[in-house]
């Protein structure tokens, strides 16, 4: 069995699965004169108007399904995406990612003035996906969108989990935490592609069209923990030292009644098509996690001490074993090189595997960009450990600046898919045993 090939398949495979076309048909009928998502059903009568918005990475494709299913009844509408595209009844426009910029504010407006021209009698899809947090951005006076754009550097930089992060971004727009949402009358339903451990719709494109639970004393507690506070831009502190004193508004406590939920895809759902792949090959499959989190080296040292475990303990004709780990770590920059989450932590796991053979140790981000490089993760196991010393490369050295994706595209590790219009977090699949790679 080619291990490396096995990999490659299994990751596809799990791809394929949360595509936007695949969920939003699953997810989407029309009967008669009835939209029915899930189990909800919602009454299209004729002449009531049809509209669909959205926001994230994905917003684009999921967009393109919904018009393929509902045809002429849409009436028109808008999604903010990461990419350029051409829809039928349907705007595309492009933010930025993942800092915003001006494109993102222009975004946000568009859409504040959509939802809020919708009368009580119209209806509307709104198609959220990761992304679309740095998407649609319009800051809280007296913020500027440069304050917005210092601190999201920042946040990045710092590692700050992705919750935590969007706390601290709602409480600084006018578009998340639920505000959007609060600015339409008409009856409406969201489509979620889940990009976070959980589900959490509070968390998900920091909750444009939901509500949140997090404070304006979450948000000092947070920038203070990541010795942030000092740092961030002036404007920023005076608009949190205002919220105790009740002259800052807080974001929506509860959400918009007229406005349902409705998880579409997660990465869950990516996971156990992976698992139901592996068992087809012939491999022995457990999904040991959807919550991978925490610093990329750290998960690193325990995904490979698992699968030497693992190792230790199998006999030479078992198959092989798939282990399947699913969610998003986080990296603390201490250099400015090129990578993300998934090439760091695999190559943390080669510092660890070496030239051990039998561990191979896939890790990608399923919309297909893995931090500020090309590639959407990589894959490594003794090969590449035995290309770098040849190549006379320091692994160290490499890690020291962040600069994982150099390394990898040098010793022939990195996966290259280009972006994918799906993003449901990362998928890190482990094989161990078997005697080709």
């Amino acid at each position: 069995m080619n291990l490396k090939q096995t990999a490659h398949e299994i990751f596809f495979e799990a791809l394929r699965a949360v595509l936007p076309e695949a969920m939003i048909r699953e997810a989407l009928k029309i009967e008669g004169n009835e939209l029915i998502v899930g189990d909800r059903r919602y009454g299209q009568e004729p002449g009531r108007k049809l509209f669909v918005f959205g926001s994230g990475k994905a917003s684009a494709g999921m967009a393109k399904a919904v018009t393929e299913i509902l045809g002429d009844r849409v009436a028109g509408g808008l999604v903010v995406s990461s990419y350029e595209a051409e829809l039928d009844r349907i705007d595309v426009v492009v933010g930025a990612h993942p800092v915003p910029d001006a494109r993102s504010v222009h975004a946000a407006e568009r859409l504040m003035s959509a939802l809020s021209g919708l009368s009580e009698e119209d209806f509307f899809i709104y198609l959220l996906s990761g992304g679309s947090s740095a998407l649609i951005e319009k800051p809280i006076s007296p913020l500027t969108l440069q304050d917005l754009q210092e601190m999201s550097r920042m946040l990045l930089a710092a590692g700050v989990p992705i919750d935590e992060m969007n706390a601290v971004r709602k409480h600084l727009s006018l578009v998340k935490g639920g505000r959007l949402g609060a600015m339409t009358k008409a009856r409406g339903v969201v489509l979620v592609l889940s990009d976070v451990i959980g589900d959490d719709l509070e968390t998900i494109g920091s909750a444009p069209l939901y509500k949140d639970r997090s404070t304006i004393e979450d948000v000092r507690d947070i920038l203070a923990r990541y010795g942030l506070w000092e740092k961030a831009p002036a404007a920023l502190r005076v608009l949190m030292e205002q919220g105790p004193a009740g002259k800052m508004e807080e974001t929506p406590k509860a959400a918009n009644p007229g406005i349902d939920h409705v998880v579409v895809g997660s990465n869950r759902k990516a996971l156990r098509r992976a698992k139901e792949k592996a068992l087809s090959l012939g491999l022995e499959a457990h999904l040991v996690t959807d919550r991978l989190k925490g610093e990329a080296r750290e998960a690193a040292k325990s995904i490979v001490a698992m699968g030497r475990k693992f190792l230790a303990s199998r006999m030479p004709e078992q198959p092989p074993l798939c282990l399947l780990f699913g969610g998003e770590t986080t990296v603390t920059l201490r250099g400015n090189g090129k990578g993300g989450r998934n090439q760091e932590l695999c190559l943390a796991a080669l510092r660890e595997i070496r030239d051990q053979g039998g561990l191979l140790l896939l890790c990608a981000g399923t919309d297909g960009i893995d931090g500020s490089s090309e590639a959407a993760g990589a894959l490594v196991d003794a090969s590449v450990w035995t290309r770098a010393r040849e190549m006379n490369l320091s692994l160290d050295d490499f890690l020291d600046r962040n600069d994982s994706s150099s390394f990898l595209e040098r010793t022939g590790g990195v996966i290259v898919t280009g972006p994918t219009g799906t993003n449901v977090m990362d998928i890190s699949i482990l094989l161990v045993g078997g005697n080709e790679s």
